[in-house]
């Protein structure tokens, strides 16, 4: 089979796709592999009960069921659902938006890969532009998602420890650099896969840069402000014509809807929807159905606020907690400072295998993660170690599964040690 170049680049090997491969894999063969890499929601009892209830309530209602699955919305997305959110963020937030302000995807995903490819790339006339992404790492489904080569340029953290085992990245701004060649900055809020939280001042900051370049700052707030709000540290919801905000409907408990939400300049809605008509003809009904009573009233901010958000703040609290008692201090280990999302970003300084040999031994041992290398799109290769020596595991499933699997990776981090200790010391002995 003959493939042209985009072909070729979307039927390669990839991080989001092996991600992906091994979920299914995983769950098709029904081994009892304990599910800590990808981004799965929990099921929130509270969140569950409420979206079966307006399930229900639509069932009973013909005209309900008629717009819900026999016909088409238009590509900018359900209209209703878009009145209803540009209404609620107005009146929370004072946003000033239209309804000609939020366009709809068929996922999160899917927009990046649409916004990535309208400001980044060929511009013609021999002139190529990048994403610039300021704090890798970065969320692994950006990496492939450009149809020209080296969409993105990504920027090193500054790094500052904030505890025994804790440690948190900061935009270093002295390296944060945009030139002609940049389309668009970009940064996820919370982070994916650290739990990350861009402080207001930084995003301050990258939103002026953009300004004074003329040039989008795209927000990807799959996980942040105003919903699902699974952030810990206090953050404000932002919105200007500067940005693009990127939401999703995914961690409220609906991933299998894919529905994704773009609010922007309205020229940049157009620009999508057009895209939307030729990749998709309409984008799906049924998640902006589903969600749009929750909107319409407002409890889609109080739900994240003191439902959604809450949950996962315990398991975080409660996974960290297990790891320290597993781990200890009997290697060096630090956890990135969790300040939302549903992920613990571990680094294991000079471990003596590569965070892929250590996904590949846990993976034999019963326990799915990601490894970190994935995770730096744009990042030049070079010798900088810490990018090989970090792993991501979610939190979001069954506490007592991820009490079990954080113990296992504690004890295989271990066993690697002995290993090496062991190796050296015979080393020594034979020299």
């Amino acid at each position: 089979m003959k493939l042209s170049a985009f072909g070729r680049k979307f039927t390669a090997d990839a991080g989001i796709t092996s991600l992906m491969d091994d979920l299914g894999n995983a769950l098709a063969s029904g081994d009892d592999m304990i599910m800590m890499g990808g981004g799965n929601p929990g099921q929130v009892p509270e969140m569950q009960h409420r979206l079966t209830e307006i399930l229900a309530d639509m069932t009973r209602d013909p005209e309900s069921m008629k717009r819900l699955v026999g016909i088409y919305d238009p590509p900018q997305g359900e209209k209703r659902f878009i009145a209803s959110l540009a209404e609620l963020l107005n009146r929370e937030y004072g946003w000033q938006l239209t309804e000609d302000n939020i366009a709809l995807t068929n996922g999160s995903q899917a927009a990046f890969f649409m916004l990535f490819n309208m400001f980044g790339g060929d511009f013609g006339d021999g002139v190529r532009k990048q994403i610039l992404l300021p704090l890798a790492p970065e969320y692994i489904g950006y990496a492939d998602a450009g149809i020209a080569p080296e969409l993105f340029r990504a920027v090193e953290p500054e790094i500052s420890f904030t505890g025994a085992h804790e440690f948190k990245y900061r935009v270093d701004f002295d390296a944060v650099e945009v030139t002609g060649e940049t389309g668009a900055i970009c940064v996820s809020r919370p982070t994916n896969p650290t739990g990350n939280v861009v402080t207001d001042d930084e995003l301050a900051r990258l939103e002026q840069l953009a300004r004074s370049h003329d040039i989008p700052l795209i927000v990807d707030g799959a996980y942040g402000t105003p919903f699902p709000s699974l952030m810990y540290v206090d953050a404000e919801p932002r919105w200007n014509d500067q940005m693009i905000l990127c939401l999703s409907l995914s961690k409220l408990g609906l991933p299998a809807a894919r529905t994704g939400i773009v609010i922007a300049a309205p020229e940049i809605i157009s620009a999508l929807s057009g895209i939307n008509a030729i990749m998709n003809l309409a984008t799906g009904s049924f998640g902006a159905m589903l969600a749009e009573p929750l909107v319409r009233s407002g409890e889609i901010l109080s739900l994240s606020r003191d439902v959604v958000c809450p949950f996962y703040h315990a398991k975080m609290k409660r996974a960290v907690q297990v790891f320290t008692d597993a781990l200890g201090d009997d290697c060096r280990w630090y956890v990135h400072k969790p300040e939302g999302a549903m992920f613990l970003w571990f680094w294991f300084p000079d471990l003596p295998v590569s965070s892929l040999e250590l996904y590949q031994r846990l993976k034999r041992r019963g326990v799915l993660v990601v490894s970190g290398h994935y995770f730096f799109p744009g990042l030049p290769e070079n010798d900088w170690r810490h990018r090989h020596e970090c792993i991501r595991v979610t939190y979001s499933q069954d506490d007592d599964r991820v009490a079990e699997g954080l113990r296992l990776i504690a004890d295989e981090v271990k066993t690697i040690w002995a290993e090496h200790q062991g190796s050296s010391a015979s080393s020594r002995l034979t020299s």
